[in-house]
């Protein structure tokens, strides 16, 4: 028992430390994103790379639950992955949403908009 305890703190550590690079080293949709979601200006906090049930999402509103994630090239060849980690997260009681970097590299105040209207939700 004691074995597994500390496997799960080793990698909520790791997790964490992993979140903190990313902040860190946003790409550029999400830098973009971020200049839109930051300081309340949808009307809900958002936070950046943070870590929920195991996996570092890229930002979440905590008072409303909601997860956005950018969803880039490589998301393409991980359907799966994404569709359980989806799961995961609505299983703890979170909404998901997906917005294509692609999106927001053409049309970010359409992906904004997708998340605005998530947030009336």
């Amino acid at each position: 028992m004691r074995s597994r305890n500390r496997q799960q703190l080793k990698r909520q550590q790791l997790l964490e430390e992993r979140a903190h690079f990313m902040r860190h080293n946003l790409t550029d949709t999400e830098q973009a994103l971020w200049r839109e979601l930051s300081g309340k200006k949808l009307g809900v906090a958002f936070r950046r790379q943070k870590v929920i049930g195991g996996y570092v999402v890229d930002f979440v509103a905590p008072s409303i639950r909601l997860v956005v994630e950018v969803d880039g090239g490589y998301h393409k060849e991980r359907v799966t992955a994404d569709a359980r980690r989806t799961r995961v997260l609505e299983r703890l009681g979170y909404r998901v949403v997906r917005v294509e970097s692609e999106m927001i590299r053409t049309s970010i105040q359409r992906a904004v908009e997708c998340i605005r209207l998530e947030i009336r939700k």
